[in-house]
C-alpha cells in the first residue's frame, strides 16, 4: 500500500482508504474519493496533484494526496 503521492503519473489505482484530518476526509469524500474507487494521477506540478474520480478531474495538494491511501 502507497499514497497517491508517491504514484506514477497516468497510472489508475483502486482506493484502498482515505486518511487524516476529518475537515480533509469530508473533502475528499465531496469529491467522490473513497473507499473502492477508481483513480488516477493525471499530473503533478509544484505540489498540485491533477487527479481524475469518476470522470470528472480535479486539483489538490500534496498533504490531501498523502491522505490518500491507494493500491495497483
Amino acid at each position: 500500500m502507497m499514497t497517491l503521492s508517491k504514484a506514477k503519473i497516468g497510472q489508475t489505482f483502486t482506493i484502498q482508504s482515505v486518511e487524516g484530518k476529518e475537515k480533509i476526509k469530508k473533502f475528499l469524500f465531496t469529491l467522490g474519493c473513497f473507499e473502492g474507487e477508481e483513480i488516477t494521477l493525471i499530473s503533478k506540478l509544484a505540489g498540485t496533484f491533477v487527479i481524475n474520480i469518476k470522470d470528472s478531474r480535479y486539483a489538490i495538494d500534496e498533504g490531501m494526496a498523502k491522505c490518500i491511501k491507494i493500491v495497483a
